[in-house]
């Protein structure tokens, strides 16, 4: 069944769009990531324009977040004080992500950044987290397996002001998770991901956040900062397609539900290594889409 879609100026079909939701959806229950790294590249592939995707997909994230947040909220598994610590700077992060985006509107060049940085952090990302999996697999040898592991980086103990976050045991100056949410609320905007895959590494081999508290953490932060980003794009940028967003949401947000059930039932190094995989396997296939030459150079869009 196909439906218009008003704001990007195409049809899609509802059901497909469902499911790729509903995909995201597992995800961000299983891991605590917004989705928006794999929702915004597909849609693109698909053919939505990449700052339609951009901003439709976010809308997405906001609420399959909601889901998932709620569950492990129940569990008692969110640091709230730390995560409004990192909602402050992503919502910091959300306004300059909005500069720099009408930025490269005006210029034109919007879409060719928003592939391009997908391919740089998506490799990167991939990459660690598949050399990560890999060691947990036992098929890479740890480095420096006979040292212990720091509680967190040591130049992080040494910032000033630091805070007692008594839900996940930290005393860390607050200053490491605002930074960590203002580029997470960069991200955001400019490229529509909910920023779970850098906000996970980030609280774990940062900040030595336990692992019980990460995901739920995660995703208050994801939430929020994507709800910031939604209302910024509405206003400013006027990419969002609410019909796209919807189709993306009903899916999303039983997905949601799905995947916190799985989290609790398959290993965690399984999923890692096939997270991993996903998304190096994305991020090859828009390298090769700003490589490829297509077959018609040109093309004339009537409006």
């Amino acid at each position: 069944m196909d439906i218009y879609l008003p704001i990007a100026g195409q049809s899609v079909n509802a059901l497909l769009m469902i499911m790729l939701g509903g995909a995201v959806g597992v995800l961000s229950g299983m891991f605590g990531v917004g989705g928006g790294f794999l929702t915004t590249p597909l849609l693109i592939f698909y053919g939505i324009p990449p700052s339609i995707a951009v901003a439709s997909s976010t809308t997405q994230i906001a609420g399959a977040s909601v889901s998932g947040f709620l569950t492990h909220w129940r569990r008692g598994a969110v640091d709230v004080k730390m995560g409004l610590v990192m909602i402050a700077g992503g919502t910091v992060g959300s306004l300059a992500g909005s500069l720099v985006f009408r930025l490269l509107q005006k210029s034109g060049q919007v879409d060719l950044m928003i592939s391009l940085l997908y391919v740089l952090l998506l490799g990167s990302i991939g990459a660690l987290m598949l050399r990560d999996a890999m060691v947990a697999q036992g098929w890479l040898a740890a480095p420096d397996a006979a040292r212990p592991p720091a509680r967190h980086k040591r130049w992080i103990a040494s910032l000033p002001l630091r805070w007692r976050f008594t839900t996940s045991g930290l005393y860390v100056s607050p200053v490491a998770p605002g930074v960590i949410g203002l580029v997470t609320g960069m991200l955001t905007v400019l490229l529509g991901v909910g920023g779970g895959f850098i906000l996970i590494p980030a609280m774990i081999y940062l900040l030595g956040m336990s692992s019980r508290f990460v995901v739920g953490t995660s995703l208050l932060m994801v939430l929020a900062t994507s709800a910031v980003s939604v209302m910024i794009h509405s206003v400013t940028t006027h990419s969002v397609d609410i019909v796209l967003a919807a189709l993306l949401l009903v899916g999303g947000v039983i997905g949601a539900q799905y995947g916190t059930i799985l989290a609790t039932r398959l290993k965690p190094d399984k999923l890692r290594l096939a997270l991993a995989v996903m998304i190096l396997l994305v991020a090859g296939r828009m390298a090769l889409g700003l490589a490829w030459r297509p077959g018609e150079i040109y093309s004339i869009e009537y409006l």
